[in-house]
């Protein structure tokens, strides 16, 4: 892995701009497969670089512009970046383990097999995400936006910080389960006034109760039937004697 001086890197970053500006003379940034561990990258300005498995351990990208950037496979590892642009990167199979992505816009980002163990994403923004495969257990995702993402439902999702927005929210896409087994509607209704507190549910609408009907109610809504019908054929009997 090829280690970039702070000189080369900052003419890069130049370069760079330029080519965003539509400047002749810009040249598009590939730091593919890079060693770019505790660089300061402070505000850069990366949108769709290629960053791909570069190695940016403890690299400080607070505030960078990184969107629709290439960082496939990345190590991003104890990475400061917070307020960082991603929105639309690729991070699919990127180490974001102990990242600091307090307020960062991950809006449309492929996070497909990531590694987001112990990450701060309080406050950030994942609306559209990609999850799918994610790893994120202990990731603090206390205010943070997850509409339209795509959540995942394994194992490595298990211990997930959240705040109450986001359990209701959970709790909500729970209890709209078409399912018609007594002891999910039992725990549906449980937890159905939670849900309800879902910060979309005036567009989704309210969720009722949902009334329980088993085989045991079943048979005894029969026997309560048949017991209110036996007098009425009491009197019969003696008003035919």
């Amino acid at each position: 892995m090829e280690h970039i001086p702070s000189e080369e890197l900052a003419t890069v970053i130049r370069l760079h701009q330029l080519y965003l500006d539509s400047d002749s003379t810009g040249v598009r940034a590939n730091l593919r497969g890079s060693d770019l561990e505790g660089a300061n990258l402070r505000g850069a300005v990366l949108a769709d670089a290629t960053l791909e498995d570069a190695n940016l351990f403890g690299a400080n990208l607070e505030g960078a512009n990184l969107k629709g950037a290439n960082l496939k496979g990345a190590n991003l590892t104890y990475a400061n970046l917070v307020g960082a642009n991603l929105e639309g990167a690729n991070l699919k199979g990127a180490n974001l383990v102990y990242a600091n992505l307090k307020g960062a816009n991950l809006g449309r980002a492929n996070l497909k097999g990531a590694n987001l163990g112990d990450a701060n994403l309080t406050y950030a923004n994942l609306v559209g995400a990609n999850l799918r495969g994610a790893y994120l257990r202990e990731a603090n995702h206390k205010d943070a936006n997850l509409d339209y993402s795509c959540w995942p439902l394994w194992c490595g999702s298990f211990g997930v910080k959240v705040d109450r927005k986001v359990a209701a929210q959970l709790a909500y896409h729970l209890c709209r389960l078409d399912c018609d087994d007594p002891e999910y509607i039992r725990a549906r209704n449980a937890i159905v006034k939670f849900a309800n507190k879902f910060h979309r549910v005036d567009e989704c609408g309210v969720l009722r109760q949902i009334p329980i009907i088993d085989a045991d109610t079943e048979q005894a809504t029969r026997n309560e039937m048949r017991a209110r019908a036996q007098p009425d054929i009491i009197i019969a009997e003696e008003i035919e004697e």
